[in-house]
């Protein structure tokens, strides 16, 4: 069994690399839709520090699967549609977890083919890093749908806003300055634990063969 310190010494390395390529994602599509503002503000960089949130990097050690990063600014009238738009660079985080996901368990099954004995000296690299690759898709994956939830001002609720008709995207968007509120209400409250916590694993089972 891991001490609790272990377990958070595994899950640095997972975390930081999905709340990096994640903002960075959301940079990167703003930047090719025609908004420098993400660039300017030396967003599209992957050092993790740049883009990390301290209550939002608190809450994924918690939860060990949730959590959120430090939003990437963006200038949705520098876009030619500003709606759909912000759409597409709130697509973008997700979908960058999502293909990390897949990438760490493609590693994590390739790994677990290896033969090894407890004494083999490539032990005590290969369980570490089987167990990161482990975390990485259990991270990604809880990165991603925590952040397609319909709630702005998470990704979900820009890509609904991007979907609805303008007025009732404007409507919607009212609820944005309560977002976090919500949030923490959802995680704290146990919401998020009953409905988010189960697609999670059924995710981990579907990539890496086994539960979490």
């Amino acid at each position: 069994m891991y001490s609790t310190l272990q377990q958070i010494s595994v899950m640095v390395v997972p975390v930081l690399a999905a709340v990096t390529f994640h903002e960075v994602a959301h940079g990167w599509v703003a930047d090719r839709l025609g908004d420098p503002t993400p660039r300017l503000a030396g967003r599209l960089t992957l050092n993790p520090l740049r883009h990390l949130d301290p209550i939002g990097t608190l809450v994924f050690f918690l939860t060990r699967m949730i959590g959120w990063a430090r939003p990437v600014p963006v200038n949705p009238f520098n876009f030619r549609d500003p709606q759909r738009g912000m759409m597409w660079v709130a697509l973008a985080g997700p979908s960058a977890n999502v293909i990390l996901a897949l990438f760490c368990g493609l590693l994590y099954r390739a790994l677990m083919t290896i033969p090894l004995s407890a004494s083999s000296p490539l032990a005590n690299v290969l369980v570490p890093l089987v167990l990161m690759l482990h975390i990485g898709v259990v991270v990604n994956l809880g990165l991603a749908l925590f952040n397609l939830l319909p709630v702005p001002p998470l990704d979900g609720g820009r890509i609904l806003a991007g979907l609805l008709p303008r007025d009732k995207a404007a409507l919607f968007s009212r609820v944005e300055p309560y977002g976090f509120l919500i949030l923490l209400l959802l995680i704290f409250g146990g919401v998020v634990r009953v409905f988010l916590y189960p697609a999670i694993e059924l995710g981990v089972r579907l990539i890496i063969g086994r539960a979490l």
